[in-house]
């Protein structure tokens, strides 16, 4: 299902908020401005219902309204600015903090090999998300919930997340098996034309992808055994289902990545092949050229005692012992030919 992103927002808020949404039990996601947002925040209201707020950290206040608006822990900012940004789940001060690179959004096509990096902070009630551009997996999240999908808690909205990224890196996968299959048809029918560049650069953002999306094993496996005592049983449950699920996904990844490897690796044979045919007909001819180069340079030198040039037969015997020359010469290279 192809997705586009809400234009009638321009980013007008304070804060740069995108957009929110209140999510109550039983009930679909209502979408609120800022103003709402503000006041949901400063008083809440039923304990059950909870806020999912998208932000925009282009914006120049986003970041000191988070810092002076919500009670979200000190790692979360330092993630913000820190210079690795590997995808991880994370238990910290009763909060889950996510740092989760997905693919960025592209106007003109479905699927971008681009990378951006989301922020995630879930609380029992509060889901705060803050992205620099346009996202896929966010995208897809949001018209979910405008299409009354239910949730029944910040981490539900956050396992959807992962499952919608999942999703896009299927289609990146699907996509370029289609292309590596025809390079392969191509190359098995001898009809491989100029496809070491999109080979080369398929592996390239596959590689990337794999380096920059794959979950970080030690936070998921020490936020599984130990999870805060506010997640739910069944979100525990589902959050453990889509991270096996994303991890499958980056195995076809890794296998996709492998292939295209091997594709490189006959290509290049191949390709080393033709050239040591090439250099062996090279050989080959130089070889049978050098009889009749040796007796044209010695008969040509400008000096006397030059043998048969008295001799009415002369011609013809240089032109037997020429031909026989060329004979050995030819058998032994033809010969060395078949060694190999």
């Amino acid at each position: 299902m192809n997705h586009s992103i809400d234009h009638s927002h321009q980013d007008s808020d304070l804060f740069g908020l995108l957009y929110g949404f209140r999510f109550r039990p039983g009930e679909k996601g209502e979408q609120i401005d800022s103003a709402t947002a503000l006041a949901a925040l400063q008083q809440p209201g039923d304990p059950d219902e909870f806020l999912w707020l998208h932000l925009n950290l282009a914006h120049a206040a986003c970041e000191r309204w988070m810092q002076a608006h919500l009670n979200l822990p000190e790692e979360f900012f330092e993630a913000l600015h820190e210079g690795s940004r590997s995808t991880r789940i994370e238990h910290v001060d009763s909060a889950l903090l996510a740092v989760v690179n997905d693919v960025v959004f592209n106007f003109s096509s479905m699927v971008s090999s681009d990378i951006s990096t989301l922020w995630v902070c879930a609380r029992s009630r509060l889901l705060i998300s803050a992205r620099l551009q346009p996202l896929h997996s966010v995208d897809k999240l949001r018209s979910s919930v405008k299409a009354g999908e239910h949730f029944r808690s910040p981490l539900e909205l956050l396992v959807h997340l992962l499952r919608d990224q999942g999703e896009v890196l299927t289609q990146i996968v699907r996509k370029t098996s289609l292309s590596v299959d025809q390079i392969e048809d191509q190359l098995l029918s001898s009809r491989l034309s100029t496809n070491r560049a999109e080979l080369g650069a398929a592996r390239r953002v596959l590689v990337r992808l794999q380096r920059l999306l794959a979950l970080e094993p030690g936070s998921l496996l020490r936020l599984l055994n130990r999870p805060p005592q506010w997640l739910q049983k069944e979100d525990v449950k589902e959050l453990r289902k889509s991270t096996e699920e994303f991890a499958l996904i980056i195995n076809d990844l890794m296998a996709l990545g492998e292939r295209i490897k091997l594709l490189q690796e006959e290509i290049a044979a191949n390709l080393n092949e033709q050239s040591n045919r090439t250099l062996f007909t090279l050989t080959v001819v130089t070889v049978l050229a050098l009889p009749i180069n040796i007796i044209a340079g010695f008969f040509g030198m400008n000096v006397g005692g030059v043998p048969l040039s008295t001799d009415p037969e002369g011609f013809w015997i240089l032109v037997a012992l020429v031909a026989t020359f060329t004979l050995i010469a030819g058998r032994w290279a033809f010969r060395k030919r078949k060694d190999y």
